[in-house]
């Protein structure tokens, strides 16, 4: 090598160690010196965390008020005097629970208005008929409670991915200016490398709390569907109840008016 090209690699490799020296090693100082595909990468993680903490309370608020709503409409349901007297008193369903026993106490007055409980064959009918709309109601606000829980589950499962690839992108250009350095110092390392992992770091601070979040949802989640399903199964059973009640007493023709009595056996 030429006598005068080893001063200029010297000084190459001085002026490059000393300007990484004096770089900010702070997380604004490494993502202010990371190139474009990290920032990019970086950025979007940072705004998907910031997306799934707004998803974390916002569910975390609707499932506390749901689970309350329920146990209040479940106390009126068995303390109520007539299924019907209850559903006039409801003008809209503020709640999953509440929709479940519209739909079902829609369908026993559309049938009693037809009189089909008259004929044992259509009375059947009626009781499997309001069954399954029982049952397509729950699902239907079940999906709407379940609402973002596939983007939780996403993020936990891909942000590692997405942070590892900044990673890699990161160490990978480090390690080509480090060979165009000729230095393999670490005041010449370090920083690139510390800028590649934040990319990773980033991406387990989105990851872990939609992970955590989905988890603990999903469970509370399940609860409340099992919670309407009991309760699906109990109105069920209490008009078939008053069904048999009224066929088989002198009571028929009032019960025909629509007027569902309450009792507990």
């Amino acid at each position: 090598m030429p006598m005068e090209a080893q001063p200029a690699i010297a000084v190459a490799a001085n002026q490059l160690a000393g300007s990484i020296s004096s770089n900010d090693m702070s997380l604004m100082g490494l993502f202010g010196h990371a190139d474009i595909i990290g920032k990019i990468v970086i950025t979007g993680l940072l705004m998907i965390s910031i997306l799934t903490w707004a998803i974390i309370f916002d569910k975390w608020i609707k499932l506390r008020r749901l689970k309350n709503r329920a146990e209040y409409f479940e106390e009126r349901f068995w303390s109520a005097g007539s299924l019907d007297g209850l559903y006039d008193k409801i003008k809209r369903p503020g709640d999953p629970m509440q929709a479940v026993f519209v739909s079902g106490m829609k369908e026993w007055r559309t049938a009693q208005d037809k009189g089909l409980f008259l004929n044992p064959v259509s009375r059947a009918n009626v009781q499997s008929r309001i069954d399954r709309m029982l049952q397509v109601t729950i699902g239907r606000e079940m999906a709407m409670v379940e609402t973002w829980m596939t983007f939780l589950a996403s993020v936990g499962s891909v942000a590692p991915f997405i942070g590892l690839f900044g990673t890699v992108w990161g160490i990978m250009h480090s390690f080509i200016g480090i060979a165009q350095a000729q230095n393999t110092s670490l005041a010449v390392v370090a920083p690139g490398i510390a800028e590649s992992l934040l990319a990773t770091a980033v991406g387990l601070v989105a990851a872990i709390p939609a992970t955590t979040a989905y988890n603990k949802f999903a469970t509370e989640i399940g609860r409340y569907g099992a919670r309407l399903d009991n309760f699906a199964n109990d109105f069920i059973a209490t008009l078939s109840r008053n069904l048999e009640d009224a066929r088989g007493s002198s009571a028929a023709p009032a019960a025909s008016e629509g007027e569902v009595a309450w009792r507990r056996k």
